[in-house]
């Protein structure tokens, strides 16, 4: 769709598109949630700030695999390999704007235009959730090509704290066991229950319980002390729920939003934060200035 109902021609365009937070704790390769921090990609002549991406960028390619020609350009706040979902959003912001290049500002009003964007982008990604939370916006639970919202009863504060180290997802994944208990799978089935109907009732005080995790965050977080002592310190100072966003290093925490920058001054001042908000637009169609 497009956000700001202006006329767009050419190449006046861009695709306006949000970080993500996957897994949610429990929910591993499941759940994401889309956030309200944006990057646009576009085509053509980049604008000013913008720069070029090159033919090996995430952007480029999910952008020539879905048909775009020319060249391509990005503009984004969100950090790469911090669990933010960086990679999700320049994959769908690329294939997103191969689609409008060659079928006009419509076609993400498509729904197999959009299939397609994230059957390209979950391929490149090798997991759907940051891709299917950019692409649909709101908080989302994948099964295979099969993406469902998350109805939500509250409309919580993010707040996420970003230390400097980074993490590849990759090297990540291999840490993990390629076997899991039935405890253990029980235990983290329960929890995605609850966190679904936690959401749609509006219980915050189940969340905490509900993004608890056995499947990935004790290995990861083992690895990065600095993010486990922030989580701890997010919970202790109020949050109502807190997980490791993706792979880390990041910290995300849901919260009462006349609260959050309380939570935000309790946390690690080794680490950035941000508070944030639940996007629930998704990848929208949106006017670009003229190139600087």
């Amino acid at each position: 769709m497009t956000t700001d109902g202006a006329s767009i021609e050419g190449n006046d365009w861009s695709i306006r598109v949000p970080a993500s937070s996957a897994n949610l704790g429990p929910g591993f390769d499941v759940l994401g949630m889309a956030l309200t921090l944006h990057a646009e990609i576009g085509c053509g002549d980049a604008p000013e700030g913008a720069h070029v991406a090159d033919e090996h960028h995430p952007a480029t390619v999910a952008f020539r695999r879905a048909g775009g020609t020319g060249p391509v350009w990005v503009m984004s706040p969100i950090p790469m390999g911090r669990g933010l979902g960086f990679s999700g959003a320049m994959r769908v912001g690329g294939a997103a704007a191969a689609s409008v290049q060659v079928e006009g500002c419509a076609a993400l009003d498509d729904l197999e235009v959009r299939r397609r964007i994230l059957q390209i982008s979950a391929e490149l990604e090798h997991h759907a959730d940051n891709a299917a939370a950019s692409l649909h916006g709101g908080v989302v639970a994948v099964a295979d090509d099969t993406v469902t919202q998350v109805p939500l009863a509250f409309d919580p504060a993010v707040v996420v704290w970003i230390p400097e180290a980074t993490t590849s997802t990759d090297r990540s994944r291999t840490n993990l066991a390629d076997t899991v208990n039935r405890a253990d799978a029980v235990f983290n089935i329960s929890r995605v229950a609850m966190f679904v109907a936690a959401c749609a009732s509006g219980d915050a005080s189940a969340l905490r319980r509900a993004t608890e995790d056995r499947l990935h965050q004790t290995e990861r977080l083992a690895a990065v002390p600095s993010s486990a002592a922030a989580l701890d310190a997010g919970l202790a100072a109020g949050a109502w729920a807190a997980w490791l966003s993706g792979s880390g290093p990041t910290v995300a925490m849901l919260c009462e939003p006349s609260r959050a920058d309380e939570l935000a001054a309790a946390l690690p001042r080794s680490g950035q934060t941000k508070v944030l908000r639940i996007d629930h637009a998704g990848a929208t169609v949106t006017a670009t200035s003229a190139p600087g």
